[in-house]
């Protein structure tokens, strides 16, 4: 008997594939309007570009993370690193990932997921490093300051995830079904000023 498709990551995986083609028009449309030197000197259109390419970096995060994964599905290093590295630009938040050079894209979906819970706890920012190794993946995250909510952290243990969730908080329901499909245990350390994850 075959499983059912999973609606909510093919809702995903649509929404993101829509808005990635007119978002993707508008920065090549800012990006023309730069290569007027008038133009290009101006704050407001400056503050176009870096909007566009915040929107474009989320949008292809969120068809990672919430998008459909077939089981042999393989995303490269390098396409994951441009992600982060985009998503990240500017931010107080700073991603150092280390792994093989191409992963199933359904790990990478979870390992997402997880750094959406680690960002939630980061809101003034700081260091996470993430690591695939032989024996499963590493994340760990430090901060200054740590806004934890003991309340979301035990939903990642939980299989069925509370009635009652928030939009801003939706990453922690999605990850004890992802973990149960990819057969895996989470093991969660949280301290005062770090955060280690592995799985």
């Amino acid at each position: 008997m075959q499983d059912k498709p999973d609606l909510a990551a093919l809702i995903g995986s649509r929404i993101c594939h829509d808005l990635i083609s007119p978002i993707g028009a508008i920065g090549n449309g800012v990006e023309l309007l730069m290569m007027d030197r008038s133009a290009a000197a101006s704050p407001e259109l400056a503050l176009i570009a870096e909007s566009v390419a915040n929107a474009n970096a989320r949008i292809r995060y969120f068809r990672v993370a919430f998008g459909s994964a077939a089981g042999d599905q393989r995303i490269a290093r390098g396409e994951v690193v441009s992600i982060l590295n985009d998503m990240t630009r500017g931010g107080r938040l700073t991603v150092d990932w280390q792994s093989p050079s191409e992963l199933s894209r359904r790990e990478v979906k979870l390992a997402f997921l997880l750094l959406q819970c680690l960002e939630s706890a980061m809101a003034y920012g700081g260091k996470v490093r993430i690591e695939r190794g032989d024996t499963g993946w590493l994340m760990q995250a430090e901060a200054a300051r740590l806004k934890i909510d003991p309340a979301l952290w035990e939903i990642l243990t939980e299989r069925h995830p509370p009635a009652e969730i928030g939009a801003a908080q939706v990453h922690f329901a999605l990850v004890p079904e992802e973990l149960h499909s990819q057969s895996r245990r989470l093991v969660a350390e949280l301290k005062e000023t770090a955060i280690r994850l592995s799985f």
